[in-house]
């Protein structure tokens, strides 16, 4: 019969996105910003997988010494973070990630190390509880770890997701989580028994070029702002771009494309005259001034690029 424990090709339960909401039927946690991953720990070993099925053990050595927090044989389903000044730090993940350097890594484990937060258990002694209850594999975890060792549960509140999703926003946090006390884990699958409430902040920007596909038409729209008068990038988006705003943006660009190339880190772009403004969403900016996940929203008729100056 087949084990879950030595399988180890469980694909993680996906979630959905909603809107902030109050309910007695479910938990709120912290959307923490770091990388799912999926342990399988015993009394001799720590193995590491991320949502890839690659296993990333060696390169989280501090993570090797989890099996001294728990109890019995388990699979814990959580979120790989590193904290910068009580935060997760997603770049500081990022690199660490990267390595592949022992040394490199040796070091890093101690100077950012990583923090494995658990928040579902999926297996415990040889079975196969993914058709618990949410709250009844809450309490597995809660019985089965000790924390400590970089290894933590995830907190949670009940009823008041409304609140609890203003206070992330206010502490510049990803987002939450909403679970249903009473649903199954789902392996592999995306069910409204998990939805992502998630934190994004807006900008207008100036369009000034795009990136155009194989025939020509608008396929990444490249954006800029300006900074104490010194027009910089803000980076490209893809998601969100309707057929609108492309067909406006190259009837636009007919009479008004420009030689010069206002950001030269781009590379085949259709430069334009800066004169449209479009909104963006995004997570939040990276340390270069760069957006983090970000969505179009569209262009605006109502802003001019004098007023982004």
């Amino acid at each position: 019969m087949s084990d879950l424990f030595d399988d180890k090709n469980i694909s993680p339960m996906l979630l959905q996105q909603t809107q902030p909401f109050d309910s007695e039927e479910h938990i709120f946690e912290l959307k923490l910003d770091g990388i799912r991953c999926l342990a399988y720990i015993d009394k001799n070993s720590v193995v590491l997988e991320n949502k890839r099925f690659k296993d990333v053990s060696e390169i989280y050595p501090e993570l090797q010494d989890m099996n001294k927090c728990v109890k019995k044989r388990c699979i814990l389903d959580g979120e790989l973070v590193v904290l910068t000044d009580g935060q997760p730090d997603f770049f500081a993940l990022q690199k660490r990630s990267l390595m592949s350097d022992k040394l490199r890594i040796e070091l890093a484990s101690k100077k950012n190390p990583v923090q494995f937060v658990a928040y579902d258990i999926l297996y415990i002694d040889h079975k196969d509880i993914t058709s618990k209850t949410l709250m009844e594999r809450k309490l597995y975890l809660q019985n089965n770890i000790n924390e400590g060792h970089n290894l933590s549960i995830s907190r949670y509140i009940e009823t008041n997701g409304i609140e609890f999703f203003k206070l992330a926003k206010k502490q510049n946090l990803e987002g939450i989580v909403a679970k249903k006390k009473d649903g199954k884990y789902h392996i592999g699958k995306r069910t409204d028994d998990w939805v992502k409430i998630k934190v994004m902040q807006d900008e207008d920007l100036v369009v000034c070029g795009y990136m155009p596909d194989e025939e020509g038409n608008v396929k990444d729209v490249v954006l800029g702002y300006y900074d104490k008068g010194k027009f910089k990038c803000r980076g490209k988006v893809y998601l969100g771009v309707s057929k609108h705003d492309q067909r406006k943006i190259q009837a636009f660009a007919k009479n008004n494309q420009v030689t010069k190339a206002w950001l030269p880190e781009y590379k085949n772009i259709v430069w334009l005259q800066l004169e449209l403004v479009g909104t963006v969403k995004y997570m939040h900016l990276t340390k270069t001034g760069g957006m983090r996940q970000p969505v179009w929203k569209g262009l605006r008729d109502d802003k001019s690029v004098e007023e982004l100056r």
